[in-house]
C-alpha cells in the first residue's frame, strides 16, 4: 500500500496565501467547505477539533526536540516575579533616591528575589558545565517555562556556558514574554497547560523548584503526584529554599493527619544553594544506571 502523498509546495502556498491575504486585510475567513482543512482556522478552532489541537501541541515540540538531540532535561521551576540582580540594583537606587517606604519595601523584596535568581542561574551553569563533559547522547539540557524571573535565571545560567536551553512558554491573557536566553530553535509556545506539563515530564531527569507562587505549586505538585502514584519514573525532586518551603507547607502535618505516608516525604530533597541542589541530583543517581547523571 502506497503512502498518501504529502501536499505539494503549490498546495501549501495557495492555502497560506489565502490566509495571509485575509489577515493583511483584517478580515475573518468566511466558512468554506473547499478550503484545505489544515489551512482553515475556523475549522481548527472549533470545539470539536480541540483534540487535534492538543495532539499538535504534543507532536510539534516532540519532533523538534528529538531532531535536535534533546532527550534528557533538568526542569527548573520558580517564580516569574523574582527580580534579576540588575533589576534589584535599580530598585535599590530608586529607594535610596526617593526615601519612600514603599520604594524601600520593593527594594527589599527585589533583593530577596535576586538571591534566588542568582542561585538558579548558578545551578543551571553547573548542569551545563557537567553536560559539556558528556557524550551527545548523555547530555542534560536546562528546561524552564521560558518566562522571566527564575525561569530566565536558569536559561541564563545555561546560556552563560554556551549550552542550548529549552523554554516551554504558555499563552496567557497577560502575555508572558520569552526571556532572551532560550535558544530560538528550542523556544516553544503552548495554549494548553496539560500539553505543556506533559512535555516538562517526558524528558525530565530531575526537577528543581525554587520559591514560587501558584504556577510553581501547580507544576510541582503535579510532578510529585505522578511520581508518588507510579505514573512517572522516579526522579529527584529538589526544593531549593528550606525556610521558604517548610514555612509555606507543613509537610509533617500531612503525615500526622494520615493524608500522606511518611515515606512519601522521601520523594523530596532539600537544598539552600545551587551546589547543594546539584549534589542532591547527583546523589539520587549515585547508585542508579541513569544515562545522564
Amino acid at each position: 500500500m502506497q503512502n498518501t502523498p504529502a501536499p505539494s509546495p503549490e498546495d501549501l502556498e495557495r492555502a497560506w496565501q489565502a490566509l495571509q491575504t485575509h489577515s493583511d486585510q483584517g478580515k475573518h475567513l468566511p466558512p468554506q467547505a473547499n478550503r484545505l482543512a489544515f489551512a482553515d482556522p475556523e475549522f481548527l478552532l472549533r470545539r470539536a477539533t480541540r483534540g487535534i489541537r492538543m495532539e499538535l501541541e504534543m507532536l510539534k515540540p516532540e519532533l523538534d526536540l528529538s531532531a535536535q538531540g534533546v532527550e534528557d532535561t533538568v526542569v527548573v521551576f520558580g517564580s516569574a516575579r523574582c527580580a534579576s540582580p540588575e533589576q534589584a540594583q535599580a530598585l535599590l537606587a530608586k529607594a535610596q533616591d526617593s526615601g519612600l517606604p514603599q520604594d524601600q519595601r520593593a527594594a527589599a523584596k527585589a533583593a530577596q528575589g535576586a538571591h534566588w535568581y542568582a542561585q538558579a542561574r548558578a545551578f543551571a551553569a553547573l548542569v551545563a558545565r557537567h553536560s559539556q563533559q558528556m557524550s551527545a547522547d548523555r547530555r542534560l539540557f536546562i528546561c524552564t517555562g521560558g518566562g522571566p524571573g527564575i525561569m530566565e535565571a536558569a536559561n541564563r545560567g545555561a546560556f552563560d556556558m554556551g549550552a542550548p536551553t529549552v523554554g516551554l512558554n504558555i499563552t496567557l491573557p497577560h502575555e508572558q514574554h520569552t526571556n532572551p536566553y532560550v535558544s530560538p530553535a528550542l523556544n516553544f509556545r503552548f495554549h494548553y497547560f496539560a500539553a505543556r506539563k506533559m512535555h516538562f515530564m517526558m524528558r525530565a531527569k530531575a526537577l528543581v523548584a525554587f520559591p514560587g507562587g501558584f504556577g510553581t505549586l501547580d507544576e510541582l505538585f503535579e510532578i510529585i503526584t505522578l511520581v508518588q502514584t507510579g505514573k512517572s519514573k522516579p526522579l529527584p525532586i529538589v526544593l531549593v529554599g528550606n525556610a521558604f518551603w517548610k514555612q509555606l507547607i507543613n509537610w509533617d502535618f500531612l503525615v500526622e493527619e494520615g493524608l500522606i505516608a511518611a515515606q512519601d516525604l522521601q520523594l523530596l530533597r532539600w537544598a539552600d544553594t545551587a551546589e547543594q541542589a546539584w549534589q542532591a541530583v547527583q546523589d539520587f543517581y549515585a547508585t542508579s544506571p541513569a544515562p545522564s547523571a
